[in-house]
């Protein structure tokens, strides 16, 4: 391996540790990280699709860890262990608060964090970068922290979605609205963006009620039956709003005695909710105008008895190779299919019409009126351009569709066009609504204008991510959710796959597809964008060339072929084109978002697998190689590692990826010196069936390694890879760390020491791969637990040794006796203190959830650390933090409760591969012991003392 030697660090400098290097309450952040899957209103993943972003809550702690020193770093205010802990807690403190969600407008807290931030950087913090900006989450949450933010990315989507989060907000923060009317319609002053954000709300109403006018007559409402108390028809019908007009794609039957236009449809089913069901009702009328001289009419039914079987669900079975004539019941190979719709001869029909009345949905047949009001004339100016080629993530252009426009039906086109044009219509409006309330009209918003012509370019930027939003849910690859009775929009998976029945939203309806829903939801992100005091820089830049001198960086980078963000993200990028062009020129000026350089391992665009990954990982490396040059010696960068799935699955976090990144870290002078596990599952699940959820990234922090670094041999590195793990273990433990976390968290401070060497030599004069590294330190990790189980109490070695033998079962006694008496200890001892079971001539170990839950500590004369630790586990998982806090309360001073928290971790390493659900309770405890402990100092005397000995003092 050749060794890279990079300026920058001197010689003997020792910077001061920060948090992230040493503790986090991880299992906190990755609670509220999962937590945040269920939080829409206001959430700045609303404000347009991006993938694969990092939770808010992750990357606004990683950040603030990253700047904070750790107490250890400052001895003269903390000289003790004890000390440190204690402030340690305390910032700690300050995480948990800042990741939940509920707290994102708490100024008080912000302003906390802020100060310390300024304490541990003396007043002054470096500006942020993310390098790959992406979705613009680490770029945010650097603003929400006081940070001056910097964002970048090739893409030119991300690059608006950064600049709408950081750029534009401050700019025109404090402002009240311009539309005639808004200011007035609240008391006191519009802070943060809040102006902005109703602007918004009224100049997407104003573009609605325009397009009503222009288009509304394409839209016809539904005529419904009315039904009696009984639920029977009256032979009356009444007016409703139309929720999606469902529609069957169509070839020609191949038979040549059919010939019928034979519908290809998934499912039967229209809604499945008990009571409410309805599935269509395919049949054979004669037409003498239609192919064949037939035609599939379709009706609804509603009876459960009568519903379609599974086995004769629908027409379509793309992954058996096929579908089903409905008319001949011959089957249709798929390529006939393909065929079919490279020749331009792919059909659509409609079948259904979901409607609205009285808060119920009900579905009608097509009628002549609807089926008639969605043939029109396809506009002009349209998005045609070519989708890529990458078979696996975009699946239309194998069946003719291979064009943007060739993903909406006529009708869709023109609603998009026709709202684009509307956007440039508000612009003048804005335009001339601002300069009329007194504001000079000045520069545009891309020279840097701040009066009515860019305000009104900043309003119209959110209006275009509304009608780019639109276009996502009113696509011809939009479904239908029977199980839900709702419209299914785009972009379920992270792919254009093919559908067969579609559904069509009426976009001028207050509904999931509808225009003035996506504007709600633009204006909710901007009501809760933080009162920064200085505007961000988002900027197209390519990663491998742009500078980074006096910029921190704190990324998610792209991880191989995980995502195709570019050939995806043309998407967006032609209707946005179509509707900013003008505002934002340089964003817009090619056909398509660029590629060429786009750090991906597309296998279609560089010839093959292993050429795709060696560009990505060449790619890789110059962007941190140059980052390198002119990194901080005194703060961590922060990388967020994204495993490749495929690897992950096989080979989990000790992954081939995984090890090549590491390498090509370490060979262009950083040194890794933290790792943490960030999962995005909910925690729930885990902690039930007992397994390790791995990892869905972790989060490197990595410094420059010192240029005159020595190199060791393998017998230093496990002499200083030992002492390292030994130290980090408590300190790692006083975060939330779930055991399940464990073992990826502690390769952290080991490859701290393996990357801190200019490179360590095996035996016979090789340098040692990271892989190898990997190894030995889980090697390591091992013997140290196995050292710290020989200081346990006896009856606690006699139970891990006794698990370790025999698991859960029942043994003969002379197998108990065996094990006993080398450590001094006799059977019937052991079964008198409550953690064994003996009689017969039999022994076994009795299961935490077995246990008595009346135990009581304060009775017991013979506690052990097994025994403490059980309870405590089956305490937590089955009476909840209160009890299991008033549990540990009651132990304090009896035992260890450091050992006890060590001993949970100990337990599910033992028990995760036999035993997944008992594994769970410890790893359950594990992760909670930070709260479960600080509840434990709540608890009162007289509540402590009435558990123990049932009287109150």
């Amino acid at each position: 391996m050749n060794i890279a030697v990079h300026p920058g660090t001197p010689s003997g400098s020792v910077p001061r540790r920060k948090l992230i290097e040493v503790s986090l309450p991880l299992e906190d952040i990755n609670a509220e990280s999962a937590r945040e899957k269920s939080i829409r209103h206001g959430h700045p993943s609303t404000l347009h699709l991006w993938w694969a972003r990092r939770p808010l809550a992750a990357a606004r702690a990683v950040l603030f860890a990253q700047l904070v020193d750790d107490p250890s770093s400052h001895p003269e205010l903390f000289p003790t262990e004890e000390e440190q802990k204690a402030e340690r807690e305390r910032l700690h403190g300050i995480i948990r608060r800042l990741v939940i969600w509920d707290n994102i407008s708490d100024e008080g807290l912000y302003r906390e964090a802020r100060a310390e931030i300024a304490n541990s950087t003396k007043g002054n913090p470096p500006a942020i970068l993310d390098p790959f900006a992406g979705g613009g989450t680490i770029p945010l949450e650097a603003q929400r922290l006081g940070l001056e933010a910097h964002a970048s990315d090739l893409n030119p989507v991300p690059v608006l979605i950064n600049k709408a989060l950081i750029e534009i907000p401050p700019k025109f923060a404090g402002r009240p609205p311009v539309f005639p009317g808004a200011a007035g319609s609240r008391i006191g002053p519009w802070p943060r963006a809040t102006g902005l954000a109703e602007d918004v709300r009224r100049y997407g109403a104003w573009m609605r009620d325009r397009a009503q006018e222009l288009i509304g007559h394409l839209y016809p409402k539904a005529h419904v039956p009315v039904m009696d108390h009984n639920g029977k028809p009256t032979g009356k019908t009444t007016e409703a709003t139309v929720i999606a007009w469902i529609w069957s794609r169509t070839v020609t039957c191949p038979n040549p005695a059919c010939g019928i236009r034979m519908p290809l449809v998934r499912s039967w089913w229209l809604g499945k909710k008990k009571g409410r069901e309805a599935y269509l009702v395919p049949a054979i009328v004669d037409d003498a105008s239609a192919p064949g001289g037939r035609r599939v009419e379709f009706s609804v039914g509603h009876d459960p008895q009568q519903a379609p079987a599974k086995a004769n669900d629908g027409t379509i079975a793309a992954r058996k190779g096929g579908a089903r004539c409905v008319a001949c019941g011959g089957n249709v190979q798929m390529d006939h299919i393909k065929a079919e719709g490279m020749a331009g001869r792919l059909g659509a029909q409609l079948i259904a019409v979901a409607a609205e009345d009285n808060r119920r949905r009900v579905y009608i047949p097509p009628t002549a009126e609807h089926e008639k009001a969605a043939v029109v004339t396809q506009p002009e100016d349209i998005p045609d351009q070519p989708l890529g080629y990458d078979p696996r993530n975009l699946w239309t252009p194998a069946y003719g569709l291979s064009r943007f426009s060739d993903l909406f039906t006529d009708r869709q086109l023109v609603a998009l066009t026709t709202f684009s044009d509307l956007i440039h219509e508000a612009r003048e409006q804005i335009i001339s609504d601002a300069t009329s309330s007194g504001i000079d009209r000045g520069a545009p918003l891309t020279d840097g204008g701040s009066g009515a012509e860019a305000y009104a370019d900043a309003v119209t930027t959110y209006l275009a991510f509304s009608l780019s939003k639109l276009a996502a849910r009113n696509n011809a690859m939009c479904t239908w959710e029977s199980g839900m009775d709702r419209l299914r929009g785009s972009f379920q998976r992270q792919a254009i796959p093919m559908t067969w029945d579609f559904a069509e939203a009426p976009p001028l309806e207050e509904f999931g597809g509808g225009f003035t829903t996506v504007v709600a939801s633009e204006a909710e992100v901007l009501d809760l964008m933080p009162a920064a005091r200085i505007a961000g820089l988002a900027q197209q830049a390519d990663a491998a060339a742009r500078p980074y001198e006096k910029l921190l960086i704190s990324t998610d980078p792209p991880y191989y072929d995980n995502i195709s963000y570019s050939d995806l993200s043309d998407f967006f990028y032609v209707w946005l084109r179509r509707s900013l062009r003008a505002i934002h020129p340089d964003l817009f000026g090619t056909m398509l978002v660029p590629k060429t350089e786009e750090l991906v391992a597309n296998p279609y665009r560089h010839g093959g697998n292993e050429e795709a990954e060696a560009f990505f990982e060449d790619g890789f490396e110059r962007v941190f190689s140059r980052a390198r040059e002119s990194a901080f010696p005194e703060y961590p960068i922060a990388v967020f590692y994204a495993f490749k799935q495929a690897e992950l699955e096989k080979e989990g976090v000790a992954s081939t990826g995984w090890s090549t990144f590491l390498e090509g870290m370490v060979r262009h002078g950083w040194t890794v010196t933290a790792t943490w596990p960030v999962r995005t599952e909910l925690t729930n699940r885990m902690i039930a069936s007992g397994t390790n959820a791995l990892a869905s990234s972790i989060v490197l922090a990595l410094r420059p390694r010192d240029i005159s670094a020595p190199a060791t041999d393998r017998t230093g590195f496990l002499t200083a890879l030992h002492s390292a793990l030994d130290d980090a273990l408590p300190r790692i433990r006083e975060g939330a760390i779930a055991p399940a976390d464990l073992r990826q968290t502690i390769l952290g401070p080991g490859m701290a020491v393996f990357s801190k060497y200019s490179r360590v030599l095996e035996d016979d004069g090789s340098t040692m791969s990271v892989k190898t590294a990997l190894g030995l330190i889980n090697q390591t990790f091992d013997a140290l637990q196995n050292e710290h189980d020989a200081e346990l109490d006896a009856d606690t070695r006699f139970c891990l040794d006794w698990f370790r033998s025999y698991g859960w079962d029942t043994r003969p006694y002379g197998d108990a006796e065996s094990l006993a008496v080398p450590l001094g200890l006799s059977v019937d001892g052991i079964a008198r203190g409550g953690i064994l079971t003996s009689g017969g001539g039999k022994v076994a170990l009795i299961k935490p959830l077995e246990l008595d839950p009346r135990w009581n500590p304060a009775h017991d004369d013979r506690l052990s650390l097994w025994e403490v630790t059980c309870h405590l586990a089956r305490a937590y998982a089955t009476e909840g933090r209160e009890e299991a806090a008033k549990l540990m309360a009651g132990m304090k001073g009896k035992v260890d409760l450091d050992e006890v928290n060590r001993l949970a971790t100990r337990l599910y390493e033992l028990m995760e591969s036999q035993d997944a659900s008992t594994a769970g309770l410890f790893n359950g405890l594990g992760g909670a012991w930070a709260d479960v402990s600080a509840t434990s100092t709540t608890i009162r005397p007289a509540a402590v003392a009435e558990m123990l000995f049932g009287e109150e003092i």
